[in-house]
């Protein structure tokens, strides 16, 4: 099947596809249709010295977005809780109840945990400090889970915890490091299913994965700057899949050993699949990876949950297209 119509709800019970984000207008004639026009939103966004044009759909546009894709990150959650301090809703928690009231019964999601509960550290106008909301299960639960389940209810599927990389200086004992996530998890109700995304390729050795197994805790297959291949990522975590609801999450977001401000330079503006990356070996390699890791998926009877970023490709719709047409031919 070509997929020409970018519509990806055929590829069977176990793979759901879906996009980090979703507001891009350089998806318009792909996956959203002209009745946007007139309500795009204009910005700028300066990064690496560089100033780019960003420019948005409303939101309402996600009602369109799900007659495409079976599954939709939301990272705006990862930079504030639902809820302030002081008991009243943040500009996050505005955001995220458009997203409920604009998205379909159909329609699935991931979370991302605020940073202020997975970050060691947070930065501040004196630099960067300790932060004393690292792992508060508490704050966690009452500014951020339970009003996330409620009004999200059965459409929210799982909570992506991110951990930015740590320098060497920076890190912990692991045993240390698998204590403090256990006691975290412990505390946090257990009536969402989280998936880890720990961005420390040193933590990624048997006693925490084995933990992760036994806790029913996700592992994050990532396919981003400093992380190993997603391969090898299947190997060390010891070919399983370690969520206790049976789904895993892969997140295709830039292409390896690339930082973040270049992916993004090299993509912009994200209307088509880049062919620097396209035609690398890299880039197959990524496109194969993902597709056997889903064929796994299929013949364990687990699903995997694949979130695209415009980053890695070019294009998150034309690397759904890719996946999806190669995944149909391996079917056959």
């Amino acid at each position: 099947m070509a997929h020409s119509d970018y519509d990806f709800h055929d590829l069977g019970p176990h793979v759901r596809m879906g996009t980090a984000s979703d507001r891009y207008a350089s998806w318009r004639g792909k996956i959203y249709s002209p009745q946007w026009d007139e309500e795009i939103k204009k910005s700028k966004k300066t990064l690496g010295g560089k100033s780019y044009a960003i420019e948005q759909v409303p939101i309402a546009s996600v009602d369109e977005y799900f007659e495409h894709f079976s599954i939709l990150e939301l990272d705006f959650t990862f930079y504030a809780p639902l809820f302030r301090e002081d008991g009243n809703p943040s500009h996050t928690f505005n955001t995220l109840d458009q997203y409920a009231a604009f998205s379909p019964a159909n329609a699935r999601f991931l979370l991302k945990a605020p940073q202020v509960y997975s970050a060691r550290k947070v930065r501040r106008k004196e630099g960067w400090i300790e932060n004393e909301d690292y792992l508060n299960a508490r704050a966690f639960d009452e500014r951020f889970l339970t009003p996330a389940l409620e009004r999200l209810d059965e459409r929210l599927v799982g909570i992506i915890f991110e951990q930015e990389y740590l320098r060497k200086n920076e890190r912990p004992e692991i045993e240390e490091f698998v204590v403090g996530l256990d006691q975290f998890f412990r505390e946090v109700p257990a009536n969402a299913q989280f998936h880890l995304e720990i961005r420390t390729a040193a933590f990624h050795v048997p006693m925490y994965l084995d933990w992760l197994a036994d806790s029913g805790l996700g592992f994050v297959f990532s396919h981003s700057t400093w992380q190993k291949p997603i391969r090898e990522q299947w190997n060390y975590v010891g070919k399983r899949f370690t969520a206790a609801n049976g789904e895993a999450v892969v997140r295709l977001l830039t292409p390896l050993n690339l930082r973040y401000p270049q992916a993004f330079d090299l993509t912009y503006p994200f209307e088509e699949p880049v062919a620097e990356i396209v035609e690398s070996e890299e880039g197959q390699a990524m496109v194969d990876d993902t597709v056997a890791l889903a064929e796994e998926a299929i013949a364990q009877h687990k699903a995997v949950n694949l979130v695209l970023n415009n980053r890695a490709w070019g294009s998150a719709p034309d690397l759904a297209k890719e996946i999806a047409e190669r995944l149909d031919e391996r079917m056959e």
